[in-house]
């Protein structure tokens, strides 16, 4: 009798997870495939192969997935965005042409990257001229215009645009430098 009971509970777990993961197929598939088909700049066939994938790897880990379908749906995108960066990658190493730029990309797990590139924005803004530094703050980070930065700095346009375009010559140099050290 108890192996009977353990069969009809496995069978029983069987039929709840393919119930579960018919579920989560349904509620994410589409919007899925449409973020894939953006990733992908188009390539239906490649958003295809990547969405199938990802539903792979939810089937694999459904047991391990909670039940708020907003988590699933935030793991979803991740483990699909994971994938085809992975594959833009393999590509490049191949040196094949993919068509599959996912740099632009935004990830919820970028901490680290936004992290990084705010320390060397204010390593580059610390190493430039005070003049520099406060044009370049001053267009970029408060988006004024030259004409609005001029007016409040009293300096004429064409020094702005040149303070600027020097101020970004030797950010990008520093930067430079910084990448060769690493």
């Amino acid at each position: 009798m108890t192996s009977d009971v353990c069969v009809a509970d496995r069978s029983d777990r069987k039929a709840h997870l393919e119930r579960r993961m018919r579920e989560v197929f349904q509620a994410n598939a589409q919007p899925l495939y449409y973020f894939l088909l953006r990733l992908t700049r188009g390539q239906a066939g490649t958003a295809e192969d990547l969405l199938q994938e990802t539903m792979l790897r939810a089937w694999r880990k459904l047991a391990e997935l909670p039940d708020d379908a907003s988590t699933i749906r935030r793991w979803l995108f991740i483990v699909a965005r994971h994938l085809a960066i992975d594959l833009a990658r393999s590509r490049q190493v191949r040196s094949e042409i993919s068509g599959v730029d996912v740099s632009w990309a935004s990830s919820p797990d970028d901490t680290f990257e936004t992290l990084s590139d705010r320390l060397a924005l204010h390593t580059v803004l610390r190493k430039l001229t005070p003049e520099h530094r406060t044009v370049l703050v001053e267009l970029y980070y408060r988006d004024a215009s030259v004409a609005e930065v001029a007016a409040r700095i009293g300096i004429p346009e064409g020094t702005v645009r040149s303070r600027s375009f020097y101020a970004l010559r030797v950010a990008r140099g520093i930067l430079a430098e910084a990448d060769a050290r690493s």
